[in-house]
């Protein structure tokens, strides 16, 4: 005789496919948001006068992504997901869902801001271009931690996409973005 799932088990599907409703309704509507930009706007000069990095990476970056609040919900199993802005030479150039799936051993609730820079007109196509760009295909994404930020500068900033996180609020180390997907809203 076989012994079905355990009840933790059971538990943690019920707990993530909860997590992932909630974070899908927060991320529902249609593109071309005012409030939206508006957020994304003040989210992303607050990381650049708070982040010398960003800010020079700014100047050389063909667009930027800005989610101005990603939620990531888990209980070993769980979601994270948010809406963003790319901006093009400063103005709003589309509406993009944030979305991945998590585990492994965690648990709570944390927040976040994320910024991606497009450092080439080849990167910015590959996100343009996709019914769905995740991580870990296609262009070389940096995570700038305070290490990388340290010693990147315009001179050193050779990489396709650099990606900052920041703002973090919450139960939960550290930020995955492995498995994760970007997605145009329409």
């Amino acid at each position: 005789m076989t012994e079905g799932p355990s009840n933790a088990t059971r538990r943690a599907v019920v707990v993530a496919g909860g997590a992932m409703l909630a974070l899908s309704a927060c991320a529902t509507g249609g593109g071309n948001s005012p409030k939206l930009q508006t957020e994304a706007q003040q989210a992303l000069q607050e990381l650049e006068s708070k982040n010398p990095a960003a800010r020079a990476i700014a100047s050389q970056s063909r667009a930027v992504l800005v989610f101005p609040r990603i939620t990531r919900a888990a209980f070993v199993f769980g979601g994270q997901g948010g809406r963003g802005v790319l901006f093009e030479g400063g103005r709003p150039a589309g509406d993009y869902q944030f979305t991945g799936l998590t585990w492994g051993f965690s648990a709570g609730v944390q927040a976040f801001s994320y910024a991606l820079y497009f450092m080439n007109d080849r990167a910015l196509a590959s996100l343009k271009d996709a019914k769905g760009w995740e991580f870990g295909v296609g262009p070389t994404v940096v995570v700038v931690d305070a290490g990388k930020a340290a010693q990147l500068s315009t001179t050193t900033a050779r990489d396709d996409v650099y990606a900052f996180v920041w703002g973090q609020q919450g139960l939960m180390a550290g930020v995955d973005l492995q498995g994760s997907k970007i997605s145009k809203v329409k």
